[in-house]
C-alpha cells in the first residue's frame, strides 16, 4: 500500500483546515488504527469541517448528528416501521448507518443514547428490537463536547470514555493562522469552491491498517509500554508524588491502543518501525481520558496532562 495517497490526504486537510495540525494528524491516525475520537474544544474550531474534509478525501460518506436532551436512540440507530402495504414491520435504517459520523455535544444527550452510540462503536453494530443489524466496515466516530459549558449536560462515565481510542484537546489558532482562515473563508464566498483531491478507496484504507499492523515493534518497546501502563495503576512502585494523584490507573484497551496509535503513526511518518517518539507522542491523547484523577489532584490543579507528563519522564526509555 503506497504512502503517497496518504501523504496527499494529510495535505488536502492542512489546506482546508487551518490551525489545527494536531486535529488533522489525529485524525488520520484514528483512520489507520481503526479507532474512533473524542475532541473537546471551543466552537468554531473546524470539528465538523474536519470531519466533513476527511469524508470527501476518503470514499465514504458523513453524516452529523446533533446531540440534544431530547434525542432518543431509535433517533440515531433507526427503529421498526410498520408498513401498511406489506402489514409487517420493516427496519428503517438511522443515521448511525455512515462511514463517518460527528456526534456533536455527545454529553448533551441522554445516557440511552449516549450507550446506544458506544454499542456502535465498540460492536460494530446496533442492536433494535430483537434483531441487530451490522454497521459498514468502515466506520469512525468523532464526538465533541463543549468545556465552556457543563449546564444540562450528562457527562460520560469513565467506562464509556473507555471505548474512545484517544482524546484531543484543541484550542484556538495563533493571529497569524487566524489572518489565514478570515482570507480563505473570504476566498470561499466569493468562488462558492473547496479545494478537492480524489478520494482514497477503502480497499487502500483497509490494506492501510494491515501495512501499520506489520510495523516492526521491538520487544524492548512493548515493555515500555507496559511499563508507561503500570506507572498509571501502581504509581506508588515509581513516584510518591504520582502515587497522591492517581486515584485508578488506565485500563487494557489503553495499552492496545498505545501499540496501535503509534504503529500508525510510525506507517504515516513512513517508517517501518516503532520508535519510542510515536509512543510518547500518542501516549497522551490515549490515556488523557484513562486516568482517574485523586482529590488531592484535583485539589492541587493537577490535570490528567501533569500526570502523563510525569509517569513519561519517570519511565525509562529504551
Amino acid at each position: 500500500m503506497s504512502l503517497s495517497r496518504f501523504q496527499t490526504l494529510r495535505q488536502y486537510l492542512n489546506t482546508v483546515i487551518l490551525g489545527q495540525p494536531t486535529l488533522t494528524e489525529n485524525l488520520l491516525i484514528a483512520l489507520v488504527a481503526n479507532g474512533h475520537l473524542l475532541v473537546e474544544g471551543p466552537p468554531g474550531l473546524a470539528k465538523t469541517r474536519a470531519v466533513k474534509a476527511l469524508c470527501d478525501g476518503i470514499e465514504g460518506d458523513f453524516h452529523r448528528v446533533q446531540f440534544t436532551p431530547d434525542l432518543l436512540p431509535a433517533d440515531l440507530t433507526g427503529t421498526d416501521i410498520y408498513r401498511a402495504q406489506t402489514g409487517a414491520f420493516e427496519f428503517e435504517a438511522g443515521p448511525i448507518f455512515h462511514n463517518l459520523i460527528l456526534a456533536d455535544e455527545i454529553n448533551r444527550a441522554p445516557a440511552k443514547v449516549q450507550s446506544a452510540l458506544l454499542e456502535a462503536m465498540a460492536e460494530g453494530q446496533v442492536t433494535v428490537g430483537k434483531n441487530s443489524y451490522k454497521l459498514p466496515n468502515l466506520f469512525l466516530v468523532m464526538a465533541t463536547q463543549n468545556p465552556l459549558e457543563n449546564e444540562g449536560t450528562y457527562p460520560l462515565p469513565e467506562a464509556q470514555l473507555d471505548r474512545f481510542l484517544m482524546h484531543l484537546n484543541l484550542d484556538y489558532p495563533s493571529a497569524e493562522t487566524e489572518m489565514e482562515i478570515l482570507r480563505q473563508s473570504r476566498k470561499e464566498a466569493q468562488t462558492h469552491q473547496l479545494p478537492s483531491m480524489e478520494p482514497i478507496s477503502q480497499a487502500d484504507i483497509f490494506s492501510a491498517r494491515d501495512a501499520a499492523l506489520d510495523i516492526y515493534l521491538a520487544e524492548p518497546l512493548e515493555k515500555y509500554i507496559i511499563d508507561i501502563v503500570m506507572a498509571t495503576r501502581q504509581p506508588q512502585h515509581f513516584n510518591e508524588e504520582l502515587a497522591q494523584w492517581i486515584e485508578y490507573g488506565v485500563s487494557p484497551r489503553a495499552t492496545i491502543s498505545l501499540e496501535r496509535c503509534a504503529r500508525a503513526r510510525a506507517w504515516l511518518q513512513e517508517r517501518d518501525y516503532v520508535s519510542p517518539e510515536d509512543i510518547q507522542a500518542v501516549a497522551g491523547n490515549v490515556l488523557r481520558h484513562r486516568i482517574l484523577l485523586s482529590y488531592q489532584a484535583q485539589a492541587e490543579g493537577i490535570s490528567t496532562d501533569d500526570v502523563i507528563q510525569k509517569v513519561l519522564s519517570l519511565v525509562a526509555v529504551p
